[in-house]
């Protein structure tokens, strides 16, 4: 059996290259205009900086005018570029659509911004759940749908990019992330059915999934944080926003559909391929020959997090009963 899957394997590999022929993607950076939505801080403003670093008109939106103020200070301070500013809220569609249409079109829209509350799914409101599925699901809805019509008609015809910031939890349910990661997957989903719909148009879909990011909005979420929660987080360390934003603007300018920030995000970006678009054939090859081994390696990581679980509820229990 393993001498016939050796043998099989070359095949598949000169299958994959010949039939299916993933193609490599470039797409600019530098004279285009970049569009985020909550750019005015943490993984936003990241991006921002970074794509401002590589010579990109930048635009930004997000509620409050003074961080937008903020924002695009320490982006001029620092880079001789132009930066414009949108105050709007993402569920507001019409004010969206204003705001894209002063903007004018747009070649790289990077859909950031995202709120989260976590807790347990039974003590977890429904208002906070709405709120959750309206900002993270229908906002960016919202943003595509007015941002579409701009960018087919862009006059530079060159490979364009919408970019969904989606996280971990929208590779993998996470405890105390229930309603969180419900959002973030039905990112995967748009990302995946909206990439097919847009080819035509020389429009290439991203997924970025990063961890846990040291942001002022993750030290928000902290205070209601089950236990389980932080102690599961705990043995995961964060990354800084600046890594996000570097990494995000290196898979878009490769055309990576998904962009995971770490090396255990690839492997679970492995695990979880399925019917995902791939524009690497090296990327394509891995998941092909390693998807057993990755998909091993995310049972021992979800493993690990039910062991957690596990033994915190028994101490806890005990705890009740002395």
């Amino acid at each position: 059996m393993v001498l016939f899957g050796l043998l099989l394997l070359p095949i598949l590999l000169l299958l994959l290259y010949f039939i299916v022929r993933p193609r490599p993607i470039n797409i600019p950076i530098k004279n285009r205009h970049v569009f985020i939505t909550g750019g005015s801080m943490g993984i936003g403003l990241a991006i921002a900086k970074q794509a401002a670093s590589e010579g990109a008109r930048i635009s930004l939106l997000a509620r409050s005018v003074d961080r937008l103020q903020k924002a695009k200070e320490s982006i001029c301070q620092a880079y001789e570029v132009e930066v414009s500013i949108f105050s709007a809220d993402v569920r507001d569609y019409d004010a969206v659509e204003r705001a894209i249409k002063e903007a004018g079109p747009i070649d790289v829209l990077v859909v950031n911004h995202g709120v989260y509350y976590l807790e347990e799914f039974e003590t977890q409101g429904l208002d906070v759940m709405k709120t959750m599925i309206d900002v993270n699901l229908m906002g960016s809805f919202n943003v595509i749908k007015a941002a579409l019509p701009l960018m087919k008609d862009r006059k530079d015809k060159g490979p364009a990019s919408i970019a969904l910031m989606s996280s971990m939890a929208g590779q993998a349910g996470i405890y105390g992330f229930a309603a969180y990661s419900a959002t973030k997957f039905g990112l995967r989903g748009l990302a995946e059915a909206l990439q097919q719909e847009l080819l035509v148009n020389n429009i290439h879909l991203s997924i970025i999934f990063p961890p846990v990011t040291e942001t002022s909005g993750i030290e928000q979420a902290r205070e209601r944080m089950p236990e389980i929660t932080k102690i599961i987080l705990e043995s995961s360390p964060g990354m800084k926003a600046e890594e996000v934003g570097k990494i995000t603007i290196q898979g878009i300018k490769s055309g990576s559909f998904s962009i995971p920030c770490r090396l255990d995000g690839r492997a679970v970006a492995i695990a979880t391929a399925g019917l995902s678009p791939q524009t690497s054939f090296l990327m394509a090859s891995i998941e092909v020959v390693f998807a057993g081994l990755f998909r091993f390696v995310a049972l021992l990581l979800q493993w690990r997090g039910y062991e957690i679980i596990e033994k915190y509820n028994y101490s806890h229990k005990k705890q009740q009963v002395e």
